[in-house]
Order: C-alpha cells, then sequence, then structure tokens
C-alpha cells in the first residue's frame, strides 16, 4: 500500500523558470495575510520560489504584514516564512493578479497555506482543499490498516486504492477544464509524467501560445511523449548499447526479439520506489524465467559502485547495463522514461507489448503470455 508521503505531491506553481508569463499593462495587486503563530518583527519574504533571493520582504506586526506590487502579469511567486525554523515554518503558492489577495498562514506541519481573491488562486486553492481532504483520509486508511485483522485488511485496502483513483482523476479533471489558463498549464507541468503521452500531447496543443511563450518546458514534454509513442504497445523495439557492470558493451538486441519475453527495467540504486518493487520483478523472474522471460536491467546511477553493490545487495540475477550518466542515460532517453522504476515488456518476436507495468499487474501479464 503505498504510504501517505507516497501520494502525489500536487504543485499549482511549477519550480523556478518553468511558468514565464508575459503580462499586459499590469495594474498590480496588495496582499494581506494573517500568520498568527509569528511574532511582531519576524519577516514574511516574497520569493520566486522557496530557493530565490527574496524580491520583497514584510515585517509582522500583530500576526499580520502586507505586500504591494505593481507586477500582477500571472508570475507565480512564494511567501515564505521562517525557512531558518522548520519547525515553524510557513509557505504559501500564489499567481500575481491584479487584486486584493488574502493569505492565511500556517506552520507547514500544520496544514497548507493559502492565498485567495483573485480567480486563478482561488481555483487553485479550492482544488488543493479537495486533494488535502482526499490525502486525509488516505492516510487514517493506511494508519488503521497498521491495526486492521488479516481478514479487514483486503476492504481497507480496496478503499484506499478508491481514494487514490479520485485523487488522480480529480487532477485529470482539473488539468482538462484548466488548460487554457495558468492554473491549468502548471498542474499539468506538475504531473504529466503519470498520464499517457498522447493525451499530454493533445492537451499541450491547447494551452495558449502567450502562456507557453518564452518556456520551453512544453516543448521538452512533447518531445518526450513523442518518445514514448514510438517505443509504446505495437512498436518494434528501439535498440541501444551499454556496459555491463564487467564494462563490456552489450545491446538489448541480444536478448530482445531473439524468442524470449524481455522486461527492460529502467531503476537505479538511490530509488527508493524502484527498490520496494524489486521483490515483485524478483518474483516474476524466479517463475517464469525457465518458461522463456528474461530481465535487462537498465540502471540511470551516477555512481558506478553504487549500482555494483546494489545489484549484489539486492541479488539480482539477470542481465544488467547502464552508462552511469543518471537522468541523461541514453537508453531512458530513447525511451523516454521520466520517471523510474519505469518498465518496457517485450514480445518474443520484439513488439512492445506494454509500458509501466508493476506489481500484480506486471505478474498477470506474464502470466498469461507464457501460460
Amino acid at each position: 500500500m503505498k504510504t501517505h508521503k507516497d501520494m502525489k505531491k500536487v504543485l499549482i506553481i511549477p519550480a523556478l523558470g518553468a511558468l514565464l508569463f508575459v503580462g499586459c499593462s499590469p495594474k498590480g495587486y496588495v496582499l494581506e495575510g494573517n500568520i498568527p503563530h509569528a511574532a511582531d518583527g519576524d519577516v514574511v519574504y516574497l520569493q520566486a520560489n522557496p530557493r530565490a533571493v527574496p524580491v520583497d520582504s514584510a515585517v509582522v506586526t500583530d500576526g499580520k504584514f502586507k505586500f504591494t506590487s505593481p507586477e500582477a502579469d500571472g508570475t507565480p511567486m512564494y511567501l515564505i516564512y521562517s525557512i531558518s525554523d522548520r519547525a515553524n515554518a510557513s509557505y504559501a503558492e500564489f499567481y500575481q493578479e491584479n487584486g486584493k489577495l488574502k493569505a492565511a498562514m500556517v506552520k507547514a506541519s500544520e496544514g497548507r497555506s493559502i492565498v485567495t481573491g483573485t480567480p486563478l488562486n482561488d481555483i487553485a486553492a479550492e482544488f488543493n482543499k479537495g486533494q488535502d481532504a482526499i490525502a486525509s483520509k488516505y492516510s487514517e486508511l493506511e494508519e488503521s490498516l497498521k491495526d486492521a485483522a488479516d481478514d479487514a485488511k483486503a476492504a481497507i485496502q480496496a478503499e484506499a486504492d478508491k481514494l487514490d483513483a479520485a485523487y488522480d482523476e480529480n487532477v485529470a479533471q482539473a488539468i482538462e477544464k484548466n488548460i487554457t489558463n495558468r492554473f491549468g498549464a502548471a498542474l499539468l507541468l506538475s504531473n504529466y509524467y503519470s498520464m499517457a503521452p498522447d493525451k499530454v500531447t493533445d492537451l499541450i496543443g491547447k494551452i495558449p501560445q502567450e502562456i507557453k511563450e518564452g518556456n520551453n518546458s512544453y516543448d521538452r514534454i512533447a518531445e518526450n511523449c513523442a518518445k514514448q509513442v514510438a517505443t509504446g504497445p505495437g512498436q518494434k523495439f528501439t535498440d541501444f548499447t551499454l556496459k555491463t557492470p564487467e564494462g563490456k558493451e552489450v545491446s538489448l538486441s541480444d536478448f530482445a526479439g531473439k524468442g524470449s519475453l524481455v522486461l527492460v527495467d529502467f531503476w537505479a540504486s538511490w530509488c527508493g520506489p524502484c527498490i520496494r518493487e524489486m521483490p515483485n520483478v524478483k518474483k516474476a523472474y524466479a517463475d517464469f524465467n525457465k518458461k522463456g522471460f528474461e530481465i535487462v536491467g537498465v540502471s540511470l546511477d551516477r555512481d558506478e559502485q553504487a549500482w555494483k553493490d546494489a545489484i549484489k545487495k539486492l541479488d539480482l540475477p539477470w542481465k544488467h547495463m547502464s552508462d552511469v550518466k543518471y537522468w541523461e542515460c541514453e537508453a531512458a532517453k530513447l525511451y523516454g522514461v521520466n520517471s523510474i522504476p519505469a518498465t518496457v515488456l517485450i514480445g518474443p518476436d520484439g513488439t512492445i507489448l506494454e509500458r509501466n507495468l508493476r506489481g500484480e499487474k506486471l505478474y498477470a501479464k506474464i502470466a498469461e503470455i507464457l501460460k
């Protein structure tokens, strides 16, 4: 079962530089904030992102602060309080829109700080309120599962799966509904990796040019989606050559398209979800290897020794290859891999059958093919 921490963290404001919008004759905004846990004389900063140099600051008096800015071109910004004191730190992300904004700041450990008062900020606040409610219920189920009787665990897990699906569906619907505004465009940038590549390409095409202008993220994502489609189900596998842990050059074509069912498993020693998935992969290999199932592990490690040590520690008996280039791995780029673990299942004739199967779904598919 996923932990609460594993649930997708939807960012309504993307990373630094992700969205730099061009505005027209901004009138500016006034942002008034409440921050009850701050002392008089404390400072709240205005920053382009949590790690950026502050562009403005405001002193707290009686739990209140105020910013006035002529910039109201839609540029995403952050309010940051007490970044050196993690126990009491607060931050709020918002869009710089014309109008009067209200910020309700709380300790990050106690909830989400929000900014409201303008259309996009109100949309974002309402969306996050719903997602936070789902995440809270999911966390409660997670806790109840720990002490649940064995005969009750299946029902709890089923309910958790429903919440997880609802969370994802809310994201998809919000993107679809808002793709022509800055909130929807930002939400797509934060979640495209979990969506079907053809759907992502379609959504990017709906984003107004003035939003995409000056931001190459959309072109990069579209290019990556094209690679995923080119290496998707029904396509012949794309070959690549990397090195084994022993330093010998080896190609995917040495294994794929030669009569065996081949799973290309993109992973890394530093990837927690990859390590947690390995027992499932090992079970599939143990049960089906003698029936014509092979695995080719492609590591996105950047430390060669860490890669070799992980293979030994985890006891992974299949074929392994890497160029030790981290996210610049040539094989990963060819297949449009943007998150790991990622898998590509290749049929005996070299045709790609499925992508990103894991756990029970992976096992069931292999069993179906090799029955």
